[in-house]
């Protein structure tokens, strides 16, 4: 783009508009979290205001852009986000070049009383742009041979893991209907407490089932050993990229190792159905066990730096569970993890 980017803005389109979606199911970098899909189930489920904020060219077509919900804080501050409990959403751009432009547009475009732009993806070093990262990504390139894949894997960390959880009688299903999800949620909603951690909204659940795994745009696993669940996984699969968004499981069996069974098979399924890309999801820095594991898989590890567009440097984050909520989880029924989700998890964004 040859203009002044002090005269260049985005324009607003609901995530529906022809035009965004034609621009996202276009796009080769697009992965299901820029799926309109996704931004209308947060929308749906927590109440946010979702739209897209696009750069046209002279002729008016879109040439870059990004989804964008606006968060609400429990104390009615207002920011906005690209895109809340997304772990990387870059913007997508028709040529890398016009991502300075896009950058100068979004500095500007922030509304009044919205203090803050979070992108979850680097944005050029400009002023009133700041970054940080306290977390990685783990990516592995798939191919048309899974064994060629599950050459690559650590043969004592996961490679024998696999072999082993088959020789102990785990088998895994894809979920075929709403109940799956019903069962997966039981295992979530168990998980959760253990970490002392608020759980997701039933209603986010079932409205991922309605909107990504029943359209295709992604599938759920389960683990079985005999009749009982014993693990579960769900992923998004969409344009090239498999993702893995949730997993939860039963501690009684990890000794069986579903996790890397369901993991398996969520890689070759990629592998079988012209997959490029399995993405491990997001790893916080701190968390030693949890990127050895990854990285046991022959992944690439990556930093997750993220952006933010504010007037002044954002505070550190202080973490959003609190000791005093984890511990009163923890020694609580179920019921108090699921309220607490069902109040306050929208604010975790």
């Amino acid at each position: 783009m040859n203009r002044d980017l002090n005269q260049i803005h985005c324009k607003y389109l609901e995530v529906t508009d022809a035009r965004w979606i034609d621009f996202v199911l276009g796009h080769a970098q697009a992965t299901a979290f820029h799926h309109p899909a996704w931004a209308q189930l947060l929308a749906e489920c927590y109440g946010y205001r979702a739209f897209a904020l696009a750069l046209k060219d002279d002729s008016g077509q879109i040439v870059a852009g990004l989804p964008v919900m606006e968060v609400q804080g429990p104390l009615g501050g207002r920011r906005w986000v690209s895109l809340p409990f997304t772990d990387c959403c870059p913007p997508l751009l028709k040529d890398s070049a016009d991502l300075p432009a896009l950058t100068a547009a979004l500095i500007r475009q922030r509304e009044d009383g919205i203090k803050t732009l979070e992108v979850r993806s680097p944005l050029p070093q400009e002023q009133q742009v700041y970054f940080h990262s306290d977390a990685v990504m783990h990516t592995l390139g798939l191919s048309p041979d899974p064994n060629a894949v599950f050459r690559k894997f650590k043969k004592t960390r996961v490679q024998q893991c696999i072999v082993k959880s088959e020789r102990g009688g785990v088998t895994v299903r894809h979920g075929e209907s709403l109940k799956g999800m019903q069962v997966f949620y039981s295992l979530q909603l168990r998980a959760r407490r253990r970490l002392g951690t608020p759980v997701q909204p039933r209603r986010y659940f079932e409205l991922l089932w309605q909107r990504l795994i029943e359209p295709e745009l992604g599938f759920l696993l389960l683990a079985y050993k005999d009749r009982i669940p014993i693990a579960g996984a769900l992923f998004l699969a969409w344009n090239g990229t498999v993702i893995y968004k949730h997993s939860a499981s039963d501690p009684a069996y990890w000794h069986l190792r579903p996790n890397n069974l369901l993991l398996w098979t969520a890689i070759k399924w990629g592998c079988e159905n012209g997959y490029h890309t399995f993405d491990f999801g997001r790893t916080d820095l701190d968390d030693e066990g949890l990127r050895n594991f990854k990285n046991g898989w022959g992944t690439q590890e990556e930093p997750l730096v993220y952006s933010v567009i504010a007037d002044r440097p954002p505070r550190p984050s202080v973490g959003r569970v609190s000791r005093w909520m984890r511990a009163v989880i923890r020694r609580s029924p179920p019921v108090v993890c699921r309220v607490l989700g069902e109040l306050f998890y929208k604010y975790a964004a």
